[in-house]
């Protein structure tokens, strides 16, 4: 079972700052921007190259996950980043998909 899974479920300590019966999200343990947020389906699915059709709507929940996160964190209006690796050759280094919300800091 991959780290992200353990999380979902309890298994593995995390700073949690989002859950329901879709979606995760917690504060990644190393943060490169001073809000480092990761945004997973519960579901495990490899990466983006692994969605099927029937994933299309959990798809756009993350991202209005991820947009109501910037908001509680005090940067949905001043800017903040989403990044979705898929693969080794993209960097990808957890096999979860997921979101990093990045913001806190002027990348300009």
């Amino acid at each position: 079972m991959c780290v992200f899974c353990r999380i979902v479920k309890g298994e593995t300590t995390s700073e949690i700052v989002y859950q329901d019966e879709e979606v995760t999200a917690f504060r990644d343990i190393n943060p490169k921007a001073p809000t480092h947020i990761l945004v997973v389906p519960n579901k495990h699915i490899r990466s983006l190259a692994y969605v099927e059709p029937e994933d299309t709507l959990l798809l756009g929940r993350l991202l209005q996950v991820a947009k109501a996160l910037a908001d509680q964190e005090g940067i949905g209006r001043t800017g903040y980043r989403l990044i979705m690796n898929c693969g080794y050759g993209a960097g990808q280094i957890v096999h979860h998909l997921h979101l990093h919300l990045l913001g806190g800091w002027d990348m300009g």
